[in-house]
């Protein structure tokens, strides 16, 4: 499985302006907040990455007692996070193999990242021993298994391939954290729209997107000119695109 080398496009991935503009209150965490009152909460977003939805949240939720950290494991995505947010703990590590002590936390997050990690068998063990009892696990991504045709995939043939390697398909997620002693429930929301190529051609040209730095040069290049081809030929040049995302919430026992 091809990694993502973060510290090449961290200068740029806060370009991405649908980054910006999918970050939300999380109502997982408000509604985790409003059913286990407590007097302080400590919080972690696990692959924070430059830390947009931390700073998101942090706004968000300054009437509560927070103790907010954020680990990554590329140092250049953290130190954009750093120059961003203010009053949250970031660590660098692997999280395969965090730096907490046991039950540290009642809630961790993990915002389309869960596909970069190798051993998703032991980032899931180290999430259930640092998280605390009736701790709450939220996995968001996308599940490319019910995107097949997404725009990325239409130009770039090859990254259906290198994403199959990476992502697991929600029933595998299901099993492996039930096997853990989580109660999981998993969500999935479906949209297929026609979609402007000239909306996302700027993107492609950033390479921000984890996919698109592991395909080749020549396919990634070959699929830019495709793009820019069609454009040429109609300006207003359209696709069919679906998406998928996926959240699936996960409590220990």
């Amino acid at each position: 499985m091809k990694v993502t080398d973060y510290s090449q496009i961290a200068e740029v991935y806060d370009r991405n302006q649908f980054r910006l503009e999918e970050v939300k209150v999380d109502t997982d965490l408000e509604n985790y907040i409003q059913n286990n009152p407590k007097s302080s909460y400590s919080f972690l977003d696990l692959a924070c990455g430059t830390g947009i939805y931390l700073d998101h949240q942090y706004h968000s939720f300054k009437g509560f007692n927070i103790d907010w950290h954020g680990l990554d494991a590329s140092q250049a995505m953290l130190k954009e996070a750093e120059d961003k947010v203010e009053n949250v703990a970031f660590e660098k590590g692997l999280a395969e193999s965090m730096p907490y002590e046991d039950e540290s936390f009642n809630v961790i997050t993990n915002n389309y990242a869960f596909h970069h990690f190798v051993g998703k068998e032991k980032v899931l063990d180290e999430i259930h021993r640092v998280l605390k009892r009736d701790g709450v696990y939220k996995l968001h991504n996308i599940d490319i298994y019910g995107m097949k045709n997404w725009w990325i995939y239409h130009y770039f043939p090859s990254a259906l391939l290198e994403d199959y390697k990476r992502f697991w398909r929600k029933e595998v997620i299901f099993r492996e954290l039930s096997q853990r002693g989580f109660d999981v429930r998993i969500d999935c929301t479906y949209q297929m729209e026609n979609i402007k190529i000239a909306d996302y051609l700027g993107h492609v040209e950033n390479r921000d997107i984890s996919v698109l730095t592991l395909i080749d040069d020549e396919e990634y290049n070959q699929g830019l000119y495709w793009m820019k081809q069609d454009l040429e030929r109609s300006p207003e040049k359209k696709v069919t695109n679906d998406f998928s995302e996926l959240i699936c919430i996960a409590r220990k026992k």
